[in-house]
């Protein structure tokens, strides 16, 4: 399969019109056979690339001390409680934090506060923080997110996740659909069966079908 995903990506990344931006490059999903009205039968994965996103990835951890310190070096912001209290107060920088973070990292003890402040925002938007245990590198979890994309489907059929940008090569995106695709296989009920179609494409390019 994956020589099929190499040739959908090179004509996805041949066809795309000139930009004067970078495009991303995205994969659709579309899914069948599944009652997506049910919250166990939806997708709601997180899955590290091989080859990386292509893209800047916001993360935000929520720590004190020696944690917080680490943190600095490798996270785009770092919150403490005293921080946390604020955006409760201001449910409007809460939602902007939370449309322009990609993911959220948290000590576990802050997690109860990050609920009670946080929870009404975040939830909804699939966002609530990973626990960071107290024998957690935090700069190790760091790391490991900003090659992260969020496979969620909701309650609907067709979804998207970003898969690489159009200055990577061809078969580092193909590398990373593959990962996707079988992680995808693996945690639907039918396997390959609740696939409808895979389309690859990049921001402003036409669709591409990866498979059928």
């Amino acid at each position: 399969m994956a020589d099929t995903i190499v040739d959908a990506v090179s004509r996805a990344l041949d066809e795309a019109p000139e930009r004067n931006f970078r495009e991303t490059v995205d994969l659709a999903i579309n899914l069948r056979d599944l009652d997506l009205n049910d919250p166990s039968k939806r997708v709601d994965e997180s899955i590290v690339l091989p080859a990386g996103t292509g893209q800047e990835t916001q993360i935000v951890v929520f720590a004190t001390g020696e944690t917080a310190l680490q943190a600095e070096d490798v996270a785009d912001r770092v919150m403490d409680g005293n921080d946390l209290e604020d955006l409760g107060d201001d449910s409007d920088a809460a939602k902007d934090l939370a449309d322009e973070t990609d993911f959220f990292v948290a000590e576990a003890d802050m997690m109860q506060d990050i609920g009670r402040y946080l929870g009404t925002v975040l939830g909804p938007r699939g966002k609530m923080p990973t626990p960071l245990q107290p024998d957690d590198d935090v700069v190790e979890v760091v790391n490991r997110m900003k090659n992260t994309v969020q496979l969620r489907s909701r309650d609907r059929r067709t979804f998207h996740t970003r898969v690489g940008a159009e200055d990577m090569s061809a078969d580092e995106i193909a590398e990373n659909i593959d990962v996707i695709v079988r992680r995808l296989e693996a945690t639907l009920e039918k396997g390959p069966l609740n696939i409808d179609g895979v389309y690859v494409k990049t921001t402003m390019g036409p669709s591409v079908e990866v498979r059928a």
